[in-house]
């Protein structure tokens, strides 16, 4: 195993999205993840779809390669007993149940704390572990309701949309990944482990950034407003002969450069243009020329002049159109693993890039339950203790 979190192990009692994208990143940087699920069950997206390939969830095999699974009812003794053995190898515990629910079956962070000082206990969920909306449930829709998102998503004349992808439950797995590894570090000077509590309508509001200054300043609240920027124009979407193009006109300078290169000299030299400040105030004056000339040419004639002016630019593509990328290629970023059942599947490869290291792709999304007898083993169970823990449902 490779990567900078290689000998560090993580016990994954997480399901569905921002608990099993947070334990991903974290197996894709070297840490060993045990994930622990419903025998007979697993997690809830082992059954979401279509699409499936033979009876494996595509949502499922996207976020839970470099995972070893281990099916487990810790209610019972005996399954209480085997999670408490793992945790006591554990580096670090991941959860993403309501607050309250792992105290009240006896593996709350206090418990957890006076029996392994060591251990990292992580978790994520809607409304954090405190506060007076702490037992509310939380899903990416309602966090995207919740936190605004939707608010300020969408065109000005109709409801607000959520982004197609399931946003504040990544960031909260990607928040929770980064408290972990801050948490680890802090261990290797103190000796001590800590909690690290996440909650998706915290990681929603650190989304909102300039959005949120807008409001603190002004105390106006945000719009919608399409493909728009709410403070830099042209920064937006036009319809081009055969699709539409983004461009990102992000100071003076550029839109100097980006009218000489739409043929439109004299938008730069009018006094309304001038500063960004200016083209705000007079957007509608200034976008129906822009507008008029990108619906002459295609996109490639415009992504064309535009890179050679340094104008950023982008082509509105579909996934497929995205993925088919030879960038994405370049840089490992569609990788091929060897699934038990169905053989050859896609994933997309790990972001994060270092130069000593580097994160990797090592291992299938696991079957429900395919490493649970080796993962038991490990912890001094034998062949005929684990039959009969099967027999009874316990694995």
């Amino acid at each position: 195993m490779t990567g900078p979190l290689a000998g560090f192990t993580v016990l994954d009692l997480t399901r569905v999205l921002s608990g099993p994208y947070c334990t991903m990143v974290l197996g894709d940087l070297g840490a060993r993840i045990v994930k622990v699920e419903q025998p007979g069950k697993g997690d809830d997206t082992r059954h979401w779809g279509p699409p499936f390939v033979g009876v494996e969830s595509a949502y499922f095999l996207s976020i839970n390669r470099n995972k070893e699974s281990v099916t487990l009812d810790f209610k019972p003794a005996e399954g209480r007993e085997i999670l408490e053995r793992l945790l006591a190898r554990a580096d670090v515990f991941v959860e993403n149940f309501r607050p309250g629910t792992l105290d009240r079956a006896g593996f709350g962070w206090e418990a957890m704390r006076d029996k392994f000082p060591r251990l990292v206990y992580a978790s994520i969920s809607g409304y954090g572990q405190t506060g007076p909306r702490r037992s509310e449930a939380g899903y990416d829709a309602v966090m995207q309701a919740e936190g605004g998102l939707m608010s300020v998503t969408g065109d000005a004349d109709r409801p607000g949309y959520r982004l197609g992808v399931a946003i504040t439950d990544m960031v909260s797995g990607l928040y929770c990944a980064q408290g972990i590894t801050a948490a680890l570090l802090a261990r290797e000077r103190s000796g001590h482990g800590q909690r690290v509590d996440i909650g998706m309508l915290d990681t929603t509001a650190a989304l909102l950034t300039y959005q949120a200054a807008n409001w603190f300043t002004t105390g106006e609240t945000p719009q919608r407003q399409g493909n728009r920027h709410a403070t830099i124009a042209p920064y937006e979407t036009f319809t081009t002969t055969d699709g539409a193009i983004v461009i990102a006109v992000g100071n003076d300078e550029i839109w100097k450069r980006f009218c000489a290169a739409v043929g439109l000299p004299e938008l730069a030299s009018d006094a309304r243009f001038t500063s960004n400040k200016d083209r705000m105030a007079n957007y509608q004056e200034m976008r129906p020329p822009i507008d008029r000339v990108f619906r002459t040419a295609t996109c490639a004639e415009w992504i064309e002049r535009l890179n050679a002016a340094g104008v950023a630019n982008g082509e509105v593509r579909d996934i497929g159109q995205m993925l088919n990328d030879p960038q994405l290629a370049a840089r490992n970023m569609i990788e091929t693993l060897m699934h038990p059942t169905i053989g050859a599947t896609r994933v997309i490869g790990a972001p994060i890039k270092l130069s000593k290291d580097p994160a990797s792709v090592r291992t299938p999304p696991p079957v429900l339950g395919q490493h649970t007898d080796a993962v038991l083993k490990e912890i001094g169970y034998d062949s005929e203790r684990i039959a009969a823990l099967r027999a009874k449902r316990v694995i």
